[in-house]
């Protein structure tokens, strides 16, 4: 069923082109109902003044404030002028500046006392903020015309603040808005009735006209609490598709035979599996033996131990007649699980081999950059079945790559595939393979049930014996100097110990024209790379914070070129320093980290090359250079590379934003826990919703606007038990065309099958 006409109607047609151009390439916004769904992202209510002294810098901001002072400033020896208001809400002031011929309408209309609503971007200029020309509605009705039109448009009500852009102020999208409201009376709801009475949740029309045009805060209430419902609804209701779908599917049941391979490899581990590994792998194994194909996402700690509780899958399903394909997301990591795979099985991997096992097979790798002869010989055990496992990268999906039985999928670090990837692996099994999807960067629950909504979950979440804690600490660069000389002794004194230690770079910067200039890593700190004055303890305005923290971020990143160079002819002078990045042949990149975990390299200078997978459990320390450049989740997963042996790990966060900046306060949340669960919280409450979904890999058009999936995990949690029930009684939404509609509108058909992983 199409959407209703009205709703699916070009902007262009109702606003006009140049408005809906601005809607479409600054807003996303295309249609009515998509105009309809851009809530306001907060209210101002009458008499009720925005603060002034919380602004952040740097972006556009809406404020309704009143006019204290204005006057006209000469310069240029009198041939130029401006003119300067200041604002004030009573918590602080605020400057605006306009300059030439644009000052004229601005001194008529902005007379002291006169309240209005102003927007632009917030600037810094001779320490104090300030809005360059900014864009102004009159909220008094004394100043003009327009301002009486205003106070009648909002009398009595509250003033909805829109996100919006430089170039469409707040007012706008709500003048837009007016002109589409009354066609919220087509919107068709899509929560069955009896959903919506149950829990007295408002008709969708009542909710639109409330949330854009409150008159009360419990209307504001009232729409919220019915549109969240429909956004984790409606997406729960795809996901329960999904999983009906895949239960409708048939695949082959692999149950592995007794005192097969699977037993002759457990026999030999010198250690044994932790409870959650057991638990875990029960799980797994109780999939494998059923006659539809096993979903499962397995997430666990760095170092968890799910590499080997996937090994024992692989290995169950060789033992039941069939392969089993690993898809890593970088060929170092394809390496590296080949390397320790067929360590770790020793002549369990020899199969067709001298001295290879009776219950063994052949281990494979499949690269991009294998010479021919090495590939045409991996196409042809996989196809002639001599090959039980293969590791590679998204190499194995070309089309020349042929299974003979194809029993398991395991993805690992899912978030680095798209699932077009995924799934066209999947679709070189006779019949659908079993798939096991893995990650190491731990996911809230409610994220679970939002973002892998089709996949049933096991989470290892008990480190095995043996691993070690690691110490993590924040190296403001800028602001001590001393701290980062403090860093690179702490590394010399780890290799004196006889340890190794990783830096890491977030950038290569080998052929990049803006190179950092030396004193990136010495202990005059990188402040002298970007040519700036280092932030102190004593700064103390938020103007000059606001310039360090500008400065530091425009500076191009660290690269690992030039901080190797530095290290090995400054700080780390006298030790082994190499370097690992994504640009190095294959051959080369396999050698560093053979050699580096022969303990030949004692510093190895990175990119995120080794975020996932590598184990060398000599290193004990690691110095992550711009740390803030990096996300919450992605420090806690390099992290994870050290303290994998009995030693005690380091993990020291270099960074030059200074104390007051968001930055630094992402990077003490990481050093304060090694607990990945509540990083993957903050990592999540510190980023725009949307992006939880992961919008170009899962199809969503609209992403969450309302859904808080930290906050309305109780909402989440009921929206799939209530989907869920919707899917069993009525798969096709025969009965429910207003769902069946706004699923529509949700996901493009075909897409709907890739609602999934971001």
């Amino acid at each position: 069923m199409d959407l209703v006409p009205v709703l699916e109607e070009p902007l262009k047609k109702v606003l006009g082109p140049p408005t809906a151009k601005v809607m479409a390439e600054h807003l996303g916004l295309h249609t009515v109902g998509d105009l309809l769904h851009h809530y306001p992202r907060r209210y101002a209510e009458r008499g009720e003044l925005t603060r002034l002294a919380e602004l952040p810098l740097d972006e556009h901001v809406t404020v309704v404030a009143q006019v204290a002072t204005a006057r006209i400033l000469r310069f240029n020896g009198g041939s130029g002028q401006r003119l300067e208001v200041t604002i004030t809400d009573g918590s602080g002031q605020l400057q605006l500046v306009f300059f030439g011929r644009g000052i004229h309408k601005p001194h008529k209309d902005l007379l002291p006392g006169t309240r209005a609503m102003f927007a632009g971007k917030v600037g810094v200029f001779n320490r104090k903020m300030q809005l360059a020309h900014p864009a102004y509605q009159l909220l008094s009705a004394e100043s003009s015309e327009d301002a009486a039109e205003a106070v009648g448009s909002w009398a009595g009500a509250l003033l909805p603040l829109y996100p919006a852009t430089a170039k469409l102020e707040s007012w706008k999208v709500a003048k837009a808005v007016d002109l589409v409201l009354p066609s919220a009376q087509e919107a068709v709801d899509p929560l069955p009735e009896a959903l919506r009475d149950g829990r007295g949740l408002v008709p969708l029309t009542e909710a639109l006209l409330k949330i854009h045009r409150p008159h009360t805060k419990a209307d504001i209430e009232d729409a919220r609490a019915r549109l969240k419902w429909d956004e984790a609804f409606v997406l729960q209701v795809a996901l329960a598709r999904r999983r009906f779908a895949d239960t409708q599917l048939t695949a082959v049941a692999r149950v592995p035979k007794p005192d097969g391979l699977l037993t002759a490899f457990d026999a030999k581990l010198p250690f044994t599996l932790t409870d959650g590994q057991q638990k875990v792998s029960k799980e797994i194994f109780d999939d494998l033996a059923t006659e539809h194909p096993m979903h499962r996402l397995l997430q666990g700690e760095v170092g968890s131990g799910k590499t080997m509780v996937a090994l024992r899958a692989m290995l169950s399903v060789v033992d039941a007649g069939g392969q089993a394909a690993m898809l890593a997301p970088t060929e170092v990591l394809a390496q590296q699980h080949h390397r320790s795979i067929t360590e770790m099985m020793g002549e369990l991997a020899e199969g067709g081999m001298l001295g290879g096992s009776e219950h063994s097979t052949k281990v494979v790798l499949l690269t991009g950059s294998m010479g021919t002869a090495a590939r045409r010989q991996a196409l042809l055990d996989l196809v002639t079945g001599e090959a039980g496992v293969v590791i590679g990268t998204h190499a194995l999906i070309e089309d020349k790559v042929q299974f003979l039985d194809l029993g398991l999928v395991v993805v690992d670090e899912q978030h680095r595939f798209g699932v077009e990837q995924r799934d066209a692996l999947r679709s070189k099994g006779k019949q659908p393979p079993h798939l096991l999807v893995m990650t190491a960067t731990p996911i809230p629950r409610t994220v679970a049930m939002t973002v892998f909504g089709d996949l049933e979950t096991s989470v290892l979440d008990q480190l095995p014996a043996g691993r070690s804690p690691i110490a993590s600490h924040v190296v403001p660069a800028a602001d001590k100097p001393h701290f980062l000389s403090r860093a690179w002794e702490r590394v010399r004194e780890e290799v004196s110990k006889g340890h190794q230690a990783y830096v890491v770079c977030p950038r290569i910067g080998d052929d990049e024209d803006e190179k950092p200039k030396k004193g990136a890593a010495s202990s005059k700190t990188s402040s002298k790379t970007s040519g700036k004055t280092s932030g102190t303890s004593s700064t103390k305005t938020a103007a000059k914070k606001q310039t360090t923290e500008d400065e530091a971020e425009k500076r191009p990143p660290l690269a690992v070129l030039a901080v190797a160079e530095e290290l090995a002819h400054g700080p780390l002078q006298g030790l082994k320093v190499e370097v690992l990045h994504g640009r190095m042949q294959p051959d080369d990149k396999d050698a560093v980290m053979r050699r580096f975990t022969a303990g030949e390299i004692d510093v190895l200078v990175a990119t995120t090359v080794i975020e996932v997978g590598v184990n060398v459990p000599n290193a004990t320390a690691m110095v992550i250079m711009d740390a803030d450049r990096f996300g919450v989740s992605q420090l806690h997963q390099l992290r994870g590379r050290v303290g994998r042996g009995s030693a005690p790990g380091l993990c020291l966060l270099v960074t030059e934003m200074p104390e007051a900046s968001p930055a630094r306060a992402r990077l003490g949340a990481v050093a304060a826990t090694l607990d990945g669960f509540e990083l993957s919280r903050i990592d999540l409450e510190q980023r725009r919703e949307g992006d939880v979904l992961g919008q170009a890999q899962s199809g969503v058009r609209s992403s969450l606007r309302m859904l808080a999936v930290i906050e309305d995990e109780e909402i989440i949690a009921e929206a799939r038990e209530e989907a869920t029930k919707v899917v069993a009684a009525d798969p096709d939404l025969e009965r429910l065309p207003g769902l069946r509609t706004a699923l529509d509108a949700l996901l493009d058909e075909e897409r709907e099958q890739y609602l999934d992983k971001g």
